[in-house]
């Protein structure tokens, strides 16, 4: 029988919980997911659009991305004293959603040879390329964010609690 304490109960449900999300923001599932965007409030969709934008998962293509770089930009209200910052951030978010489609492109193609122990193996490679992702875009983003006004930050923390709280309720439910 396999002994499985509360700390190792935790990790294993985190890694659950994170090996879920990164399917779901697959390209494959993005584009069945995105007709709900609708109908969600303004709120909850700005919510989303910003955390889509921290975690970098691309979209069916490059013209989400493209999207969501345009949107945050609106939100934010970026200013042309803080274009270079901007500048910096979308290309990071660019490159990183590149990346995914290049990973997920590979993925596609090897998926029919793939055995279970390659296809585990896929899904940590995708968890790679989210945590390099993530070390590119938060420091690109904090140069972003020290340069924000009071309100521009309020409005990027507001964005970014409320995923943050919407995550951790998903995870306090899986737990129950």
């Amino acid at each position: 029988m396999i002994s499985i304490t509360r700390p190792k109960a935790r990790a294993i449900t985190a890694a659950a919980t994170l090996l879920g999300a990164i399917v779901l923001a697959t390209p494959l599932f993005a584009a069945s997911t995105g007709s709900t965007a609708a109908t969600k409030s303004p709120a909850a969709s700005s919510r989303q659009e910003m955390a889509s934008a921290a975690v970098t998962a691309p979209g069916p293509g490059t013209a989400s991305v493209e999207a969501r770089i345009k949107e945050l930009h609106k939100k934010l209200h970026i200013t042309d004293a803080q274009k270079t910052q901007w500048d910096n951030l979308a290309q990071v978010m660019r490159d990183n959603a590149q990346a995914m489609v290049d990973l997920q492109k590979q993925r596609a193609a090897a998926m029919q040879s793939m055995t279970a122990v390659d296809v585990v193996k896929s899904y940590s490679e995708v968890i790679q390329a989210h945590e390099d992702g993530m070390k590119k875009f938060i420091p690109a983003f904090e140069g972003l964010y020290n340069s924000m006004s009071d309100a521009q930050k309020k409005t990027a923390d507001a964005m970014f609690r409320g995923r943050a709280r919407s995550e951790a309720k998903k995870a306090a439910s899986k737990e129950s």
